[in-house]
């Protein structure tokens, strides 16, 4: 038997590198969101109803919540992506209701003002539903 220069150590220290950076990967796009272990999901229902956003979406869940502008945010919670381009995951869609004219400038979601903590906690509802 032939023994390389160095013995196994380098292969193994290959080996655990590789190993260290999968698991350091995130599925992201693969599987969808996990709900967000920040904000209050009851408060971003209420605020929900003040922004009025049932008045252009059907949202599982609030009463008179069944406008038809928007799509409606049945199973948000499993969605893959945000306005056709934003993986969804609790910090794009934070920015998606702060911004959403920065994120597909003339859509249709208008800019509301919604102040971070805001978009934290209706960001935690709409990532309950599933």
């Amino acid at each position: 038997m032939r023994r390389t220069p160095g013995g196994p150590l380098p292969w193994l220290a290959t080996l655990a590198a590789l190993v260290a950076v999968g698991a350091c990967s995130t599925p992201g796009e693969q599987l969808p969101p996990a709900e967000s272990q920040l904000g209050d999901p009851d408060r971003g229902a209420a605020l929900i109803t003040d922004y009025g956003c049932g008045s252009c979406h059907v949202i599982p869940g609030l009463e008179q919540a069944d406008g038809l502008v928007g799509p409606p945010l049945t199973s948000f919670g499993r969605r893959m992506y945000i306005a056709g381009n934003l993986p969804n995951n609790a910090e794009n869609l934070q920015y998606w209701i702060r911004e959403p004219q920065d994120v597909e400038p003339g859509t249709a979601m208008p800019d509301l003002g919604v102040p971070r903590v805001d978009a934290r906690d209706i960001a935690a509802y709409l990532l309950t539903l599933e």
